[in-house]
C-alpha cells in the first residue's frame, strides 16, 4: 500500500521507450497494441529491502502507512519500462543447456511419482506459476518477480489508473490501534456518503456482524475494506466534534472506481507567503496535480515553495520526468546505463521552469523516483536538499508479457540523475542534514504539524530569498 496519493501527467514518449525496449532485446518477442501498454514507463517502490533498512534504526512508528482502499496497489519500484509484449513462434533452446535440462527431468519425475500415490491433487497452472515464481528468485535480482495471470492483470489495471475502492486514505493511530481516515479522495463513493478525514474505523462489518478493527489487526481490518466496484464495504466510525462529544456512525458504501490523488499543497502555517507541496508518489496523475497545486497556491499569495517528499517511495518515471520537466531549465534529466556500462539520456526538460524559490525535504523513506526528484533539483542547483540521508534505489526494471496473461520482470538497468552519479545502494545526501526531532519519533507525519515540523522548518530556512 502506498502512503501517498497519485496525480495524473500527460504521457512523454512513452510508445518510443516501449518500441525502444522491443528492439534491444533478444528474445523473440513482439509488442501488443499501444492501448494495452498503459503508461509504459513507471517506477516502483523497494519492498524487498525495506526490512534491511528499517534495522538501520527507522522506527516503523515514524511511517504512516497509508493505504488507499483500492483493488490494486498503488505501482511503485524506480523506473520500471513496461513492455507488454508476447511470445510466437517456438523456443529457442534452453537458456542453461545441461542444467535445464537436468530440471526437467527431475520435474517429470516427480510429476510420474505425484501422479501415482500423492494424496492431493495435481493443477499443472498453480505448479507451473510456482515453478516460475522461483525461477526469478533464483536470479539473485530482488526486484525480479514472476506474475500469475491474476497480478499481471492487476499489474496493468494499476499502470492504466484503474482504481477500485472507496476512496480513502488511512493510517493506523498508534495509541488506540484503530483506523484513522487521512484523507478522502474527491468525487469518490467514501466522500458522496459523508465520511470525513479524522474519523476512526472502530468496527468492520461482515454478514451483519460487528467485528472490532483494533482485534482484527490493522492490516486485516484494511483489506476487508478492499474490494472490486460494486461491491459494499460495511464499516462504523468514530467520530469526535469540536466539543470533544464522541458518536458512532455506521457506513454501508458501494465501492466504485476512483481517482487517487497523490500531491497535496497549503500554506506554509508559519509563514503563508510559502506553500508546501507534498508529493506522496509519482504516479500517472501526478503531473497534473502537481501543476493544479501549484497554480492554486500561488493564487494564495504563495512566493516560494518547500517540496516535501518524505516517505515517497517512487512511482511512475513518465510522471516524475514530467514534474521536473516543468521545474528544471534546459538539459538531461535522467541517464541509463546498461549492463555493458553504455550510458544513454533518456529523458530531457525543456527551457521553461517555473520561476519559484524552491527547498526540498526527503528522509530514509525517500526512494526511487522521489530520490530522482530530489537529486535532479539539486544538480541544477535549483533547490537546497534538506532531511537525511534518502533510502538508495536506483535500478530500473522491465516488465514483459508471455502472451498467456502472465508476465515476469527483472532488472536491466541503472539510472542515473542529470549530472551526478547513480545512488543505488547509497542513496541521496542532502545539502542540509537535519533528523527530525526525537519527540516525533513514532508519530504519523501525516499528523505532525508545521510549527513542531523541524525538518520543514529547516527547509524554510534554508529557501532562497525571492528575486
Amino acid at each position: 500500500m502506498d502512503e501517498n496519493q497519485t496525480p495524473e501527467i500527460p504521457e512523454k514518449e512513452s510508445d518510443d521507450i516501449a518500441q525502444d525496449s522491443v528492439a534491444e532485446s533478444s528474445s523473440p518477442y513482439t509488442p501488443i497494441s499501444q492501448e494495452e501498454i498503459a503508461r509504459s514507463v513507471s517506477v516502483e517502490k523497494p519492498q524487498n529491502e525495506r526490512k534491511k533498512k528499517s534495522s538501520r534504526g527507522v522506527s516503523a512508528g515514524t511511517v504512516a502507512v497509508i493505504a488507499a482502499l483500492c483493488i490494486i496497489a498503488t505501482f511503485m519500484t524506480t523506473y520500471v519500462l513496461l513492455s507488454v509484449q508476447y511470445m510466437h513462434g517456438g523456443g529457442t533452446g534452453s537458456p542453461s543447456g545441461g542444467a535445464m535440462e537436468q530440471a526437467a527431468e527431475k520435474i517429470n519425475a516427480l510429476e510420474a511419482l505425484l501422479a501415482e500415490d500423492f494424496i492431493g491433487e495435481l493443477d499443472e497452472e498453480v505448479l507451473t506459476d510456482w515453478m516460475l515464481k522461483g525461477f526469478m528468485a533464483g536470479l539473485g535480482d530482488p526486484y525480479a518477480e514472476y506474475y500469475t495471470k491474476d497480478e499481471f492483470a492487476a499489474l496493468l489495471a494499476d499502470n492504466r489508473g484503474e482504481m477500485q475502492g472507496i476512496g480513502i486514505s488511512v493510517t493506523m493511530d498508534t495509541d488506540t490501534g484503530l483506523i484513522e481516515i487521512i484523507s478522502v479522495y474527491p468525487d469518490s463513493p467514501a466522500l458522496e456518503a459523508g465520511v470525513l478525514p479524522g474519523d476512526k474505523i472502530v468496527y468492520i462489518i461482515e454478514d451483519g456482524q460487528r467485528n472490532s478493527a483494533a482485534e482484527m489487526g490493522y492490516s486485516v481490518a484494511v483489506s476487508k475494506l478492499q474490494g472490486k466496484a460494486d461491491t459494499f464495504a460495511e464499516f462504523v466510525v468514530q467520530r469526535v466534534d469540536s466539543q470533544g462529544t464522541a458518536e458512532e456512525i455506521e457506513f454501508s458504501i458501494k465501492r466504485g472506481y476512483i481517482t487517487e490523488y497523490t500531491v497535496e499543497g497549503r500554506l506554509y502555517a508559519p509563514d503563508p507567503t510559502v506553500g508546501v507541496i507534498r508529493i506522496t508518489s509519482f504516479d500517472d496523475g501526478t503531473p497534473d496535480q502537481f501543476a493544479d497545486a501549484v497554480l492554486t497556491l500561488q493564487n494564495q499569495g504563495a512566493k516560494r515553495l518547500i517540496l516535501d517528499v518524505r516517505y515517497n517511495p517512487g512511482g511512475e518515471l513518465e510522471s516524475v520526468c514530467s514534474v521536473l520537466d516543468s521545474l528544471l531549465p534546459e538539459g538531461p534529466v535522467i541517464r541509463t546505463i546498461d549492463k555493458d556500462g553504455n550510458e544513454e539520456v533518456v529523458y530531457t526538460s525543456d527551457a521553461d521552469a517555473l520561476d519559484m524559490p524552491l527547498a526540498v525535504v526527503v528522509n530514509e523513506g525517500t526512494a526511487s523516483a522521489g530520490e530522482l526528484f530530489a537529486s535532479a533539483l539539486q544538480d541544477y542547483e535549483k533547490a537546497p536538499v534538506v532531511g537525511v540521508q534518502t533510502y538508495g534505489k536506483g535500478s530500473m526494471q522491465t516488465i514483459r508479457s508471455f502472451g498467456d496473461g502472465t508476465g515476469f520482470k527483472y532488472t536491466y538497468r541503472y539510472y542515473c540523475p542529470p549530472y551526478s552519479d547513480n545512488f543505488d545502494g547509497v542513496g541521496v545526501t542532502p545539502d542540509i542534514e537535519v533528523p527530525l526531532d526525537e519527540a516525533l519519533a513514532g508519530k504519523s507525519i501525516y499528523k505532525i504539524t508545521d510549527e513542531e515540523d523541524n525538518q520543514l522548518a529547516a527547509a524554510y530556512h534554508a529557501l532562497p530569498e525571492v528575486k
